[in-house]
């Protein structure tokens, strides 16, 4: 599914799997869990099963397991 196959500009239902995903809810995008942005559905790549979110990068992934307790805590 692409972005030009009439679902409009709304905002798609995922199921999260591992390795894979399923629509539950045609749409254009998804919103990423930890920046807010909008994410293609065609160009989603990061995800996390146990918390069924959709992240932007691997970046905002890394954020979302520190945030849930899941990495621990490093100063920068």
């Amino acid at each position: 599914m692409n972005r030009f196959e009439g679902n409009g500009h709304r905002e798609a239902k995922i199921r999260y799997l591992d390795g894979d995903f399923q629509i539950v809810l045609p749409g254009s995008y998804v919103t990423c869990a930890v920046t807010g942005a909008a994410i293609p559905v065609d160009e989603l790549r990061y995800w996390s099963v146990a918390r069924q979110e959709p992240y932007a990068d691997a970046e905002a992934s890394y954020q979302a397991d520190k945030r849930a307790g899941i990495l621990p805590n490093q100063k920068s």
